[in-house]
Formats: C-alpha cells, structure tokens, sequence
C-alpha cells in the first residue's frame, strides 16, 4: 500500500479512536497517526541501502520498480519472498513495542498505529495476492541469512 494510503487512513483512523475515546491526550493520538505510516521508514531504509542514494524519490522509484517485477512474477505463478526486509514489519518487533507498553503508555499508542499499519498491509496484499512475499518473522529471516 502506499504511503499516501497509510496518511489518510491513518487520520481516519486516529480522528475514529479520538471520536471513540475523546479523553485520550493529544500527544497519544499523535504518536498512534505517525506510527500509522512511519513504520514504512524500513522501506526507505531498504531503498537506500539497493541504491546507495538518500534521495526519497529514488526510494519510491526503487520500490515501483520492484512492484512492477513482483505483479509480473505473481502474473505467472511464480510466488517467492523478495529480497527486502523490513523489520520495522515483523512480529517480534510489534510484540517487542507492545512489552515496551508496560514501561510507557506512549509505546501502547505506537503499538496500537503499527497493527493498524500492518493489518491494511495485510488486507492490501491479500487483495494483490502477494502476501507470501514478505517475511513476517525476523527470527525466519535470520536463519536464512546464514
């Protein structure tokens, strides 16, 4: 999904728990929209790590790229796991933000941004069909890197 769909449903979302739960601070709320897309920083992080370029605009270019070889891939049958690995994304590193919880309230928040972010992640790629190309677990990640 991109990151203008995250933004937007992000607010939608944030200004939803606000309506809901209007006694929650302003800064939670905050911290909920911004972790509903910031979490895609892994994503840049990747890009310029393929590229070697800093520049956001190559970043996108490089993952529209990738899309591009990913729907022609899927288009064919073919079903692999691309090479990137964002671990802002995996379940370690949601359930390591969710114990953080128990030492600040803030972390909860971000917690709470990051499963909405991963669930529209989810319900996008399902609906693409390429939700086996992306590794969930870092641990699995790990074990094939070596």
């Amino acid at each position: 999904m991109y990151p203008k769909w995250h933004i937007l449903l992000g607010i939608v979302f944030t200004l939803l728990i606000w309506y809901l739960v209007p006694q929650i601070q302003l800064i939670y709320l905050g911290l909920m929209f911004l972790s509903s897309f910031l979490i895609d920083f892994d994503h840049y992080v990747c890009a310029v790590k393929k590229t070697g370029k800093l520049s956001l605009r190559n970043a996108f270019d490089y993952h529209k790229k990738l899309l591009l070889k990913q729907k022609k891939e899927i288009a064919t049958g073919v079903r692999k796991k691309f090479c990137d690995f964002h671990l802002f994304h995996t379940i370690e590193f949601h359930v390591l933000v969710g114990l953080l919880s128990f030492i600040w309230i803030g972390f909860f928040y971000v917690f709470v941004g990051m499963i909405f972010h991963s669930l529209l992640d989810i319900v996008s790629m399902t609906y693409e069909g390429s939700l086996h190309a992306r590794e969930y677990f870092f641990f699995s990640w790990l074990k094939k890197e070596n």
